[in-house]
């Protein structure tokens, strides 16, 4: 009878060690992210994700600085695997700020997103650049020839441009290029002049400055790539549509370095408890299927080569233009801080 209940309390305790091996297993065959991206068709992709490979995504959405404060908060207690958001900025200011880990360094990652747009500790999954959109009816092409960010604050300008808040992301991203490329001595004197050029106090999102160019309330704005054919599909609503038809799309800088590039990304979070499953669902996000969906439906171009951007976006922006593949978008987060300080001390609101 005894080695009867030895046996039973060995099988018992085998029963209980697999059974906890099996629990781990369920665990670990999950990735949880962190999305500030409010596309409903990411969910889409996230979903072919799990049905291709078996690994289920939890999916917290939220705006940045909520998710940002919810990592930063919980430490080493955080779930997050990893953080998606909508600007390299973003990634790089939670990098500096020793949130986000190394590990995103897979052969296939590095084969599909070039040096510019990614670090070890995130990576660009689709790309959008910030461009001049102009009305035709009263911005001339001799007036643009040459056209450059810097150019942004020719007094030719005056009364002229609208541009979204000095807090916004976008902006400060931008502005930390220009910092990057041209010192903060230079852009702060940039600043300045962009502030003299605006026809109002800024206001409003990137649609928001479209539209105020085609209302005539200004003659040139700057805004995303993706926010054109965004309203030009008709998803914003029929004024926004018709708003769309009435600017045209310029991208500066192409006698020099190129247009200021920006990118949605992927980062690693620190403590990630399932840091595999974090980088087989960025290499699959990098996947022609994947580029594929993005650019359907959030008009953003595709981060790797061999990929078509929306018709929509071809036909309205064209493909033909030069990128700034110097400027390193890690630059963006490092100088994220004096960006913001050189547009307050401007007076840019």
């Amino acid at each position: 009878m005894r080695r009867y209940g030895e046996q039973m309390s060995k099988i018992t305790i085998f029963g209980l060690i697999t059974s906890l091996f099996l629990s781990t297993l369920a665990v670990a065959n999950e990735v949880n992210v962190f999305n500030a991206r409010h596309y409903k068709a990411d969910a889409e992709l996230y979903s072919k994700f799990t049905n291709m490979t078996g690994i289920k995504v939890n999916l917290i959405n939220g705006k940045s600085g909520a998710l940002e404060k919810r990592i930063i908060e919980e430490g080493s207690d955080s779930s997050a695997d990893l953080y998606i958001t909508a600007d390299a900025g973003r990634c790089g200011a939670m990098d500096a700020k020793g949130h986000l880990q190394g590990g995103l360094t897979s052969k296939a990652i590095k084969a599909a997103v070039p040096k510019t747009f990614r670090t070890s500790k995130w990576v660009g999954i689709a790309k959008r650049a910030r461009i001049i959109y102009y009305s035709p009816e009263r911005v001339t092409g001799a007036e643009l020839s040459g056209m450059t960010y810097e150019g942004l604050a020719d007094p030719k300008w005056k009364g002229r441009l609208v541009i979204r808040k000095s807090s916004n992301i976008y902006n400060k991203s931008l502005v930390a290029s220009l910092i990057e490329n041209n010192g903060k001595k230079a852009t702060a004197e940039w600043a300045k002049g962009v502030v003299a050029n605006m026809a109002r106090d800024s206001k409003g999102n990137d649609r928001a400055q479209i539209m105020a160019v085609a209302a005539g309330e200004a003659d040139i704005a700057v805004a995303n790539t993706y926010y054109l054919a965004l309203m030009l599909s008709g998803k914003k609503g029929a004024e926004q549509q018709e708003a769309a038809k009435k600017v045209k799309a310029f991208f500066p800088n192409q006698n020099d370095r190129g247009t200021h590039m920006n990118v949605s990304c992927a980062a690693l979070v620190k403590g990630a408890p399932n840091k595999a499953n974090a980088v087989k669902l960025v290499e699959f996000l990098l996947t022609p299927q994947s580029q594929e969906h993005f650019t359907n439906n959030t008009f953003e171009f595709p981060m790797i080569d061999g990929v078509s951007p929306s018709p929509l976006v071809v036909n309205n922006l064209g493909l033909d233009f030069k990128q700034d593949m110097k400027t390193k978008l890690a630059s963006y987060g490092k100088n994220q801080a004096a960006a913001l300080e050189t547009m307050t001390a401007a007076g840019w609101k």
